[in-house]
């Protein structure tokens, strides 16, 4: 248990991690330059846009949790809402039963870059220009690509030629695929950044008033207006087989900012854990421990078939309720009091037993029951549509033209402390818009075509992403940020993490290092929604005596590559101020740095 693959980073002066090597150090240098986490934050968060295109970009989505010394968990929402045009009645005309998973009319609001300016602006303490300039320098003058980039842009560059031809000119500009590790530029994104930058310093000499003025050049200026035009006219391909037009326009990005609002939380054996609200994923992992309460998980193996099957069959329960009840809080009620209620938490826990369960079974809340029933037909419609590939699209097992998410923690040595989970807007979701460097999001594929859900497609309305940074608070003053990509498997993993770190008091790092699992019973978020019922992946770490025992229970293994599931990250003040950070070796990207 003690097995680590690189040592626990400490310190005291600050620490960031997050999903790629040259994002780490871009945090840092801002904390070496006097900056605080949320300078590093926004410094980190733009620069993965660059060196991470295939996972995230400008006009993807980007939830964070945040605390700053001595304050209240807040929670940032820079996941914007659906279109004003975005109605059930156009998706089905267009002949969908389901929101395709790449296209134009995938596109809700772009929401990362407002949500990166808005922190920044109220927490952050250096200019726009200081803060900005690792990313644009990236994009002008290249950064050596990652392997898996270079390959989902080869893997899509006939696509690209032939369907979206403003992607070709971006991601293979000399018409073929870069080779991994070359350097490799993004002129345009640059040019785009520097003259958000230009028009906030001409703006005004407060560094307040040049944020905001970038602010409004991005949602009422040059960028609204490139995007505005462009799908004016644009009718493009996307993964249902069929052309289409989209439906955002200028009006929309000027009509949405980020905002801020409470966390949500639950107490678990000493810890206060902080999610985001029912908009995301993030109240699943409050329901699972909720339900975990109530099973001694401190008497099992951590590495043993019980506690596998005990963590999984109570993932299933809280994903259930994810599917049933979730949505925007600000369009619909959502039962979240309810759902996280002692004696309902107490009467899900009962709900395990010996054997897999194979069933969906969201539980039944007073005046909601009509929630649960909608999903059960939903589920039965759907259960078993697609084949047994796992869910989870940036792991070595599944294809690389899939999209999927970028993380980053960070605590400075003042106690402020930020965790990050940016998506959306990759190079695979939606052609770029011509000049500007970037694409469009897909998150509009989380909405249902169906009328009276919380996530039904309406206009002004979030859809239920999976994104979901973690904080967490100790009674005896240990804080903590942790979090993960991974789509429907971040709470998983998450959960998971948390668990081992709490009950077993494992290291950041081993509790990173130790070998990793998750359901793909419940729908998936993703297009085209399918549920494999009973269906688990784990890696082979766990060993072939675990394995048996949980296919023995019913469960069906899909055993992954070695070294293959998870892509966590981690960090940690303690009382006296030691700082600890952690990060996965898995696909070799993600690393700790700190002093």
């Amino acid at each position: 248990m003690t097995f680590t693959t690189r040592p626990e980073i400490r310190g005291t002066f600050g620490v960031v991690t997050s999903t790629h090597w040259i994002a780490s150090a871009v945090g840092m240098s801002i904390l070496e330059r006097g900056g605080n986490a949320f300078d590093a934050a926004v410094a980190t968060g733009l620069t993965l846009q660059v060196v991470e295109p295939h996972l995230n970009g400008p006009a993807g989505d980007m939830p964070a949790i945040f605390q700053k010394a001595g304050e209240d968990v807040q929670v940032l929402c820079a996941q914007a809402p659906a279109p004003a045009a975005a109605t059930i009645a156009h998706y089905r005309a267009q002949g969908l039963t389901l929101i395709p998973g790449s296209g134009l009319l995938a596109t809700v609001i772009p929401g990362a870059f407002d949500g990166w300016m808005l922190m920044l602006r109220d927490h952050g303490t250096l200019s726009l220009h200081e803060v900005m300039a690792p990313a644009i320098g990236y994009a002008r003058d290249g950064h050596p690509v990652l392997p898996r980039v270079a390959h989902t842009i080869a893997g899509l560059a006939a696509y690209f030629a032939d369907h979206w031809p403003s992607s070709a000119a971006v991601w293979t500009p000399d018409g073929v695929a870069s080779e991994p590790h070359t350097l490799f530029k993004n002129p345009d994104l640059a040019g785009t950044y520097e003259r958000l930058v230009v028009s906030g310093e001409a703006k005004s000499d407060d560094r307040k008033a040049q944020i905001d003025a970038a602010r409004e050049e991005w949602a009422e200026g040059f960028v609204a207006d490139a995007v505005d035009s462009y799908l004016r006219e644009a009718e493009v391909m996307d993964v249902s087989g069929s052309t289409h037009r989209g439906v955002l326009t200028k009006s929309d990005m000027a009509d949405w900012r980020a905002s801020y609002e409470p966390s949500l939380s639950i107490d678990y054996r000493g810890w206060t854990v902080h999610k985001a609200g029912p908009w995301s994923q993030g109240p699943v992992l409050l329901q699972a421990l909720a339900i975990l309460k109530h099973h001694e998980i401190a008497t099992l193996d951590p590495l043993g078939a019980d506690f596998v099957h005990t963590v999984i069959e109570a993932i299933k329960l809280a994903y259930a309720d994810r599917e049933a009840y979730y949505g925007d809080p600000r369009h619909s009620d959502i039962p979240m009091d309810h759902l996280l209620s002692e004696a309902y938490s107490a009467k899900r826990a009962q709900m395990i037993g010996s054997s897999a369960s194979l069933e969906q079974r969201p539980g039944l809340v007073p005046g909601f029951e009509h929630l649960a029933e909608a999903y059960g037909a939903r589920a039965a419609r759907d259960f078993g549509v697609a084949d047994a590939a796992p869910q989870e699209p940036t792991m070595a097992h599944l294809t690389e033209k899939r999209g999927d998410t970028v993380h980053l923690d960070i605590i400075d040595r003042w106690g402020n402390m930020v965790a990050a989970t940016p998506s959306g807007g990759w190079l695979q979701s939606n052609p770029v818009v011509p000049g500007l460097g970037f694409a469009l999001n897909s998150r509009a594929q989380m909405f249902w075509l169906e009328e009276g859900l919380p996530s039904s497609l309406a206009p002004g309305r979030r859809p239920r992403t999976t994104l979901t940074p973690s904080l967490a608070t100790h009674a005896d003053g240990r804080r903590m940020v942790f979090g993960t990509p991974g789509g429907d498997q971040q709470d998983q993993w998450q959960l998971i993490w948390f668990l081992r770190f709490v009950h077993w008091g494992m290291e950041l790092q081993a509790c990173i290092d130790a070998p990793l699992f998750h359901s793909m019973h419940f729908q998936s978020s993703f297009y085209p929604r399918d549920a494999k019922p009973g269906e688990m992946m784990l890696e082979p770490a766990f060993g072939d005596a675990v394995i048996d025992d949980l296919r023995r229970r019913g469960h069906i293994v899909h055993v992954a590559e070695p070294w293959s599931v998870g892509r966590l990250t981690a960090a940690l003040r303690d009382p006296d101020g030691v700082l600890r950070a952690a990060a996965t070796p898995r696909l070799m990207q993600a690393y700790a740095v700190g002093r």
